[in-house]
This record gives C-alpha cells, sequence and structure tokens, in this order.
C-alpha cells in the first residue's frame, strides 16, 4: 500500500507502470498536463517490462512498427543525455538468421521497406552472418538480415530513468496499488484502487497482459491473451565476442545475447498455453537444447547462471492496440515487442490525449480493427 493517501482527483490516470504506463506519464507531465496519476499493482517495471530480453530494433515489417522502433531507438541511444541514468545500450545490432526461402524472400521485402524508412538493415550472406555471430553454425542457412543500428540495454534502468523524469515534472506515481475496479458515466471515470478512490475525465491502460480485464471495465475490447516466456543466463562463455549481435535463428525462435561475460538466451514454446503462468519449470529445455545443438552447439557445454518467467501479451495479428475510445486510451498488445517501444509510443499517447496528430499515423492499431478494418499482422516477431 502507498506510504500517503491517493488524491482524489486526477487529469488523467494511467493503470500500469511498466515502460508504456512511465514513458506516457513522463510525456504527458513534460507537456505541461497537470495532476497526472500513474498506479501500479507492484512494483514498476514488475510486470512485463523487467522480465524482457532487453532488445531494441527497428526491424520490423509494418511500417507503423519500423517507425516506433526507429523513434525509440533515438531514444535509447541518448537515454543518458535525456534522463541522466545510464541503460548499459549495446549498439551490437540484430542479426536474423533465415533457413526457409520464403522467410528470405519475406525478410527481402521488409528490408526493402525498412530501408525506404531510413533504417540502414540489409541482406547479407551465410559467411558475413558467422563473421558477425562466431558463436553460430550455419547448417542449413540460407541467408541472414542485419541492422547495425539495433541493440539492446537494461529495461530496470529504463524503468528507473522515466520513474524519476516523470516525478520530476509533477507526475503522482504510485507502486503496490492495484486497481480493483472501474466505473464511468457519461463525463468522469472512477478509478477504483485498493488505496481508494480516484476521479478523473481520461484513463489510460498501460497494463499490458492484463488489460482484457480492464478494458471491460470501460466497455472497451482489448484482446490481449497472456502467455508465460521464460529466459535463461548462462555462465561465462569462454572467448565471447562482446561485439556479437542479438542473433536470432529466425525458424525456431531461439535468440541469445551478450549479458556480462556470458549469454542470455530463450525461445518461444510452442507447448505454452495462455495464462498468468510466472512459474518455471523444465517442460521446454528439450526443444531450446535441441536449437542450441543445431543452430549454437558451443553452448551446449555452457552452464545455466539463472532464469525467470515473464508474460507476453498477445493479440490475435500479434500487433499493438494503441488508441482511444472517448476518454478511455489505451496501449497494450505489443506481443513481445512492447519494451522497444515504449519511448515512441509515450509520444503517441501524449498526443493522443492532447488532441495532436502524433509523429505516425496509429490508427490502424485500433482495437476496434478486428471487428471492422481487419487484422495486420507482424511477420518478424520471436
Amino acid at each position: 500500500m502507498p506510504s500517503s493517501p491517493l488524491p482524489s482527483r486526477a487529469a488523467v490516470v494511467i493503470i500500469g507502470g511498466g515502460v508504456m504506463g512511465l514513458s506516457t506519464a513522463y510525456h504527458l507531465a513534460k507537456a505541461g498536463v497537470r495532476d497526472v496519476v500513474l498506479l501500479d499493482r507492484n512494483a514498476f517495471g514488475s510486470g512485463s517490462t523487467c522480465k524482457a530480453a532487453g532488445g531494441v530494433r527497428a526491424q520490423f515489417s509494418d511500417p507503423v512498427n519500423i517507425a516506433l522502433g526507429a523513434r525509440s531507438l533515438e531514444t535509447f541511444a541518448d537515454f543518458p543525455n535525456r534522463f541522466g541514468q545510464e541503460i548499459d545500450f549495446k549498439r551490437v545490432g540484430y542479426l536474423f538468421l533465415l533457413d526457409d526461402p520464403g522467410d528470405v524472400a519475406a525478410f527481402e521485402a521488409n528490408v526493402a521497406l525498412q530501408n525506404d524508412l531510413g533504417i540502414p538493415s540489409r541482406m547479407i550472406g551465410v559467411a558475413e552472418a558467422k563473421r558477425l555471430s562466431p558463436l553460430i553454425a550455419t547448417d542449413h542457412l540460407l541467408a541472414a538480415a542485419y541492422s547495425p543500428i539495433d541493440g539492446h540495454c537494461t529495461p530496470e534502468s529504463v524503468i528507473l530513468g522515466y520513474a524519476t523524469a516523470a516525478r520530476r515534472f509533477g507526475a503522482t506515481l504510485v507502486p503496490h496499488c492495484a486497481v480493483t475496479g472501474l466505473e464511468h458515466d457519461q463525463e468522469l471515470f472512477t478509478v477504483r484502487a485498493e488505496a481508494g478512490t480516484i476521479t478523473t475525465p481520461t484513463v489510460v491502460c498501460a497494463a499490458g497482459a492484463w488489460s482484457a480485464e480492464i478494458g471491460r471495465w470501460a466497455g472497451v475490447d482489448l484482446p490481449v491473451t497472456p502467455l508465460r516466456r521464460q529466459i535463461l543466463t548462462t555462465e561465462p562463455v569462454a572467448g565471447l565476442d562482446p561485439h556479437t549481435p542479438f542473433t536470432i535463428d529466425f525458424g525456431t525462435t531461439f535468440y541469445f545475447h551478450g549479458e556480462g561475460r556470458g549469454l542470455l538466451l530463450g525461445m518461444s514454446d510452442p507447448d505454452e498455453t495462455p495464462g498468468f503462468r510466472l512459474d518455471r519449470d523444465d517442460a521446454w529445455l528439450p526443444g531450446l537444447a535441441a536449437a542450441i545443438e543445431r543452430r549454437a552447439p558451443r553452448l551446449a557445454d555452457v552452464g545455466i547462471a539463472s532464469g525467470w518467467a515473464g508474460l507476453y501479451e498477445n493479440t490475435p495479428d500479434h500487433n499493438a492496440l494503441i488508441g482511444r475510445e472517448g476518454n478511455f486510451l489505451y496501449a497494450t498488445g505489443f506481443s513481445g515487442h512492447g519494451f522497444l517501444m515504449g519511448p515512441a509510443v509515450g509520444e503517441v499517447m501524449r498526443d493522443l490525449y492532447l488532441r495532436r496528430e502524433p509523429f505516425v499515423d496509429v490508427s490502424g492499431f485500433s482495437a476496434d480493427r478486428f471487428t471492422a478494418a481487419g487484422t495486420r499482422p507482424e511477420l518478424n516477431i520471436v
């Protein structure tokens, strides 16, 4: 429970204290919006943000995602100057390994689109992929896609930077205070929380995997499904190249990047079923071991140091839900690429709140696309 009483009124209440909510709070407060209140059920970032692998990229198949990724990369690269917070940004690039002709064709089209939008990604041959990521085995590889401006950073530090800056501009941030209900009439919302009730004209849902329930309270269908993903870190890897890119075996979704003297690695589990599970288990390890043996066999003998589980917030087409329904705004459902888009989406949410034109048209990400205009699937997901 918070140490001081909640304000009874606010200009806007943000539900969710991950990167989306905190970035939104920061951008609103910096823009001069007074009485911004953010509530989170636990510690900031503890939902999904600080469970993320930390990858940041602009290599996507949808032009809006490319724009959001690129804009966020600008912030990550300049984060210490803007926020006074070091985030250990390693601009080592992202490398997608491709062993299927259909995937090669799709990535060629994606790279052409990315280049048109100013992203310096490129298709490369197998030999260059091996040079960039020496741990990989190249059996059956056909090509790869690489962008040097991508990389990875530390989610906990990003959270700290945004929270500190939002408070500095006057936002009220309240951790360990779960929202328990939401009522609304034609003009006002009543936000019910563990520590009290807040009346506000505007609510922003940035609750990640927990967003569907909040949407129901507001009468808005947010088709977000939680899905557990597990991550491991290894013991030190002898001879590890510190410039190793964030490497993804696209066919299996097995990925790794440097983490201290070892690696952080993971892979999707095709047998995982939706739900709010956050425990770790070993059922996915045989599949991971097979992918390692096939694509990075040197890692088979490296010990595991630690690991954790987090939640993806999936939508049916693996694209985000960004928009507004009246004075209920939402930014959720990023399907595994939310952390890397947080800086840019905070700007977008500020502009939607202020009824200004955002730097990129996100109207196609409205939640009503599943009953109206149709889906717009993102292909570059892992």
